[in-house]
């Protein structure tokens, strides 16, 4: 069989039935009925498909072209161990990488308790209240507390403050971000802060020269003239230095890389933010709360849920919707692995060597920049050039920092032997004496990590059963479908997986002489050129990390072109009211004013409102944002004419290419009057959604946005537009798995992809007919990727909600499919070219089941309230209770259809309260006694 039949989750045999089910006598029928044929591009030259094996050899040819050498460049990223227990049984199982995001969080438990020992493990070590489930780097993580800062300062400044000894890859994103917020940027020493009245401060700690310094006083002072204080601080330094949070820090952000996490020649990485009990509703991404569920026990859930920034839409401060939750979790265990005790012992060897090897420097008669230092020292000396190339002879990679100035950043795999190079590098000898590297009242003294979590998984043993128990707590996608709409959980083969723990592509730094990077450039540039081939646009940037940055760095290249054409004024952004949140809160970040386009009974677009709106702001016309097909599900026939509309009026299109796994290889928004689109990686290319990241959203442009495409300080050629993530390529560590997938797919098991998936959603869409209504569909009608099915009309005459029918699903084994999306009161069911017709038939036959379950309501035999509807989902627990007073059987709650029997999901807990858990607002692990 080829890699596609394995893809394909229908067999051949399956598809007559399936194509007689939805009314088309082929493939190419059903396609030509589905697709307005205005569209329709066939036209697809990629490679010929190759076989998993040769893949796999061809993704050695380019691993084998990198050079990986110790890169002791530190700035943020450093070399690190992967515990063998965390990679076999996190980053390398489908059980924790093929699962979506906990907006279902009863059967999310096992993810959302790793997360709030994430959050548990970084508010200890930074000293705050609380810290949230992750962000994407580093530099997006600063300059989302820029934008917090902004919004808690009373000083009505508009200056940020950065610290001149922050790392140079943040002040850039920083820089980036303020530009279009309208913030001036100031980097300096911070010393002179406080001269230009900002509103808000940023100070690394340590610095990126190594400094290590107090910064209390400068904190006192800044609170004083009304400054919110931002640390960037170095995790495992904290756990010997002193916390920001008892120096008065407002809030603390930072990258978890270290904590196991392979560096992957940039990402992906969970960066962190923590913050004061003051800014706790403010928080940026995602927070996990501990709540109760209908039996009282302790459950976790996401809080605060309907506060999520992309809810908010254009009144949004942040356009992140999502995080790196799988990386969130492997640095959790890390630190559950390792205990306090475990990253103190590696912080203080990592310490030790750095002090010997400042000791041996200046005992060689060498100047340090710096005076204190934790892992990272800056030497002086006659020529900077001369040093890196007798380093990289001697199979290293140090710090260019300028003509005279070399850094270096020891880490957790640095041994006696790499301290003797290193010596030897700088012609000097190795000392046995070393003094601290900071003073006394710079050590840390509280305690940290506490929590009964990290001190009970020491030996592998009972961490390999922590892990399998919190695994067993989760639906992924290899327990079952996952029919979430908008957000395809499709196939993410074993195959495709494998090259992203080799170490010619996981140990690679970001900052590496691209001359070691050979075979990292010319996969990303292979995949870069199959992607526009496959979109129709005429260039591509990998470099966002997730689909929210992509549409940032979108709008960002819109906005460049106006203003290099003389058209600054250029402002406003036509969104249809059916978009995804993500994208008013894109443009609102991008400094875009959001004009919302009404949308017809069909769901469509209104073309005359459209219309009338681009002629009302045609002066000041900058865009359109356009999900295409429609967040419906729907392909709208108008899609070339919106198009032209804004085209007529001086505007750009940005097609939100959340889609895209409906159109590849049967069109191309590139070619059909589309400017710019966002990709996701994580969807329609089958990089893992992890539990809720990684997410990778490049953007592909028209070759007149070219030039404006995101740029970085390692970019020669870098354009007017700054950097929106830390690393060049972003979450390069990820690429190579939609390498594969593309590689492996060929321009025919693409569209084959399309085609089939286009047919899954169709089938279950005729399934459900007659028995729920299904909301939106095309002229024929038919559906595209996704349906809508409508509970409305069931709710006002039985109370049914969907969340009632999404905790039943829970019984039958399946995780719901997407919520109130984009219509409140509704589900949308995409079911992705992976799923077998078994499998749906499974999911179809469930979600009838379903509806007798709501008849029998509708015709009196049971109260909504008694029903087991409104029970769901029912634990073990609750059905081996002594008393059970509910009118239906405990078998009936258990096992509501045969075929489940030997396949049974046991939810660990019940219907989780939301309510209590905004009430009563705790993001850390339980207390210890609840814990006991």
């Amino acid at each position: 069989m080829t890699f596609l039949d394995r893809h394909l989750g229908p067999r051949p045999s399956d598809l007559a039935a399936m194509l007689e089910t939805v009314g088309a006598g082929s493939l190419e029928e059903l396609i030509d009925k589905a697709v307005p044929s205005g569209i329709r591009d066939d036209r697809l030259e990629l490679p010929d498909p190759l076989s998993e094996v040769d893949a796999l050899a061809r993704m050695r040819d380019y691993a084998d072209q990198n050079t990986v050498l110790r890169s002791l460049i530190g700035q943020g990223y450093y070399g690190t161990i992967t515990p063998g227990v965390i990679q076999r049984n996190v980053l390398e199982n489908p059980g924790w990488y093929t699962a979506y995001t906990p907006y279902q969080p009863e059967i999310s438990q096992g993810r959302l308790e790793a997360l709030t020992v994430f959050q548990t493990m970084v508010a200890d070590l930074t000293g705050m209240a609380l810290a949230n489930a992750s962000l994407l780097d580093e530099g997006t993580a600063a300059a989302e507390a820029m934008a917090l800062a902004h919004r808690a300062s009373k000083s009505g400044s508009d200056v940020f403050f950065v610290d001149a000894d922050a790392h140079p890859q943040t002040i850039d994103v920083i820089r980036t971000r303020a530009g279009s917020l309208g913030f001036e940027v100031v980097v300096g020493d911070v010393a002179q802060a406080l001269e230009h009245g900002p509103f808000g401060l940023l100070v690394q700690y340590p610095g990126t020269s190594g400094s290590v310094r107090d910064l209390s006083d400068l904190i006192a002072a800044a609170h004083d003239g009304g400054a919110v204080v931002t640390v960037a601080a170095d995790l495992l330094a904290l756990t010997l230095l002193r916390p920001p949070g008892e120096m008065g820090a407002d809030i603390v952000v930072g990258t978890s890389q270290r904590f196991g996490v392979p560096m992957g020649y940039g990402g992906p990485h969970a960066a962190y933010m923590a913050v004061t009990d003051a800014h706790t509703r403010s928080l940026p991404g995602r927070l996990v709360g501990v709540s109760v569920d209908s039996g009282g026990r302790t459950a976790y859930r996401l809080a605060l849920q309907t506060r999520e920034q992309h809810i908010r839409r254009e009144r949004a401060t942040s356009n992140i919707c999502t995080a790196q939750v799988l990386l969130a979790v492997m640095a959790a265990l890390y630190a559950v692995y390792h205990g306090p005790a475990g990253l103190t012992e590696i912080a203080r060897r990592v310490h030790e060597l750095t002090s010997r090897l400042a000791a041996s420097l200046e005992a060689g008669g060498l100047e340090l920049v710096n005076s204190t230092w934790f892992d990272t020292l800056c030497v002086r000396v006659e020529s900077a050039t001369d040093v890196l190339e007798q380093a990289v002879a001697a199979g290293y990679n140090l710090r260019l920092v300028d003509a005279t100035t070399v850094g270096v950043s020891f880490d957790e795999t640095v041994d006696e032997a790499d301290l003797a190079a290193v010596c030897d590098i700088f012609g000097v000898a190795v000392t046995d004496t070393a003094a601290a590297g900071w003073t006394d009242e710079l050590a840390r003294s509280s305690e940290f990590l506490t929590h009964p979590t990290f001190h009970r998984y020491r030996s592998e043993t009972e961490m390999l059963r922590y892990l399998r128990r919190l695994q067993d707590k989760d639906i992924a996608l290899d327990r079952s479908m996952i029919p979430l709409g908008s957000c395809t959980m499709k196939l993410n083969a074993t195959s495709e997986m494998v090259p992203i723990t080799w170490p010619e592509f996981a140990d690679l730094h970001p900052f590496a002489p691209i001359d070691q990077a050979t075979g990292y450039v010319g996969l990303i540039a292979e995949l870069e050129t199959w992607l526009a081939e496959i979109t129709g646009y005429d260039a591509v940037s990998v470099q966002p990390n997730a689909g929210s940055q992509g549409e940032y760095a979108g709008l960002l290249a819109i906005r460049a072109y106006h203003e290099s054409r003389g058209e600054p004024e250029r402002d406003v952004c036509l969104i249809p009211s059916s978009a995804h949140g993500t994208n008013p809160a894109s443009a609102a970040m991008a400094g875009l004013r959001v004009v919302v386009v009404e949308c017809d009974e069909n769901g469509n677009v209104d073309v005359t409102d459209l219309s009338a709106k681009a002629a009302e702001h045609a002066d000041r016309l900058a865009a359109l944002m356009v999900t295409y097909p429609s967040t419906h599900g729907v392909f709208e026939e108008a899609i070339s004419e919106i198009c032209d509309i804004v085209h007529d009026h001086g505007g750009q299109v940005y097609l939100d290419g959340a889609n895209l796994n409906a159109m590849v290889g049967i069109a191309k928004p590139g070619w059909f009057g589309s400017d710019v689109s966002h990709l996701n990686l994580h969807k329609t290319f089958t990089i893992p959604h992890g539990g809720g990241g990684p997410g990778v959203g490049p953007i592909g442009v028209k070759a007149h946005l070219a030039p404006f495409l995101p740029g970085h300080r390692t970019d020669d050629a870098a354009g007017p537009v700054g950097p929106v993530a830390s690393a060049r390529w972003g979450s390069a560590g990820i690429l190579p798995i939609s390498w594969m997938y593309i590689a492996m797919m060929g321009a025919a098991g693409m569209r084959a992809a399309t085609e089939v998936a286009i047919l899954n959603a169709n089938y279950v869409a005729k399934r459900l007919e007659g028995h729920f209504d299904v909301l939106y569909t095309g002229a024929a009608g038919l559906v595209a990727h996704e349906c809508i099915i409508d509970i409305r009309p069931l709710h006002r005459t039985t109370e049914v909600t969907v969340d009632d029918i999404a905790k039943r699903l829970v019984d039958y084994g399946f995780h719901a499919p997407t919520m109130s999306f984009p219509v409140a009161g509704t589900l949308m069911i995409e079911p992705t070219e992976s799923e077998s017709k078994e499998e749906l038939d499974r999911f179809c036959e469930a979600m009838i089941a379903i509806r007798q379950e709501i008849a029998a309501i509708e015709q009196g035999e049971v109260a909504h309230a008694d029903s087991a509807l409104a029970h769901a989902p029912h634990t073990a627990e609750d059905l081996v209770a002594v008393d059970w007073d509910r009118p239906y059987a405990r078998r009936f709650g258990a096992y509501p259809v045969p075929g489940i029997v030997d396949r049974k999901y046991w939810p660990p807990v019940s219907r989780i309260d939301a309510r209590y858990g905004d009430r009563n607002i705790m993001c850390a692990c339980p207390p210890i006694d609840e814990w006991r």
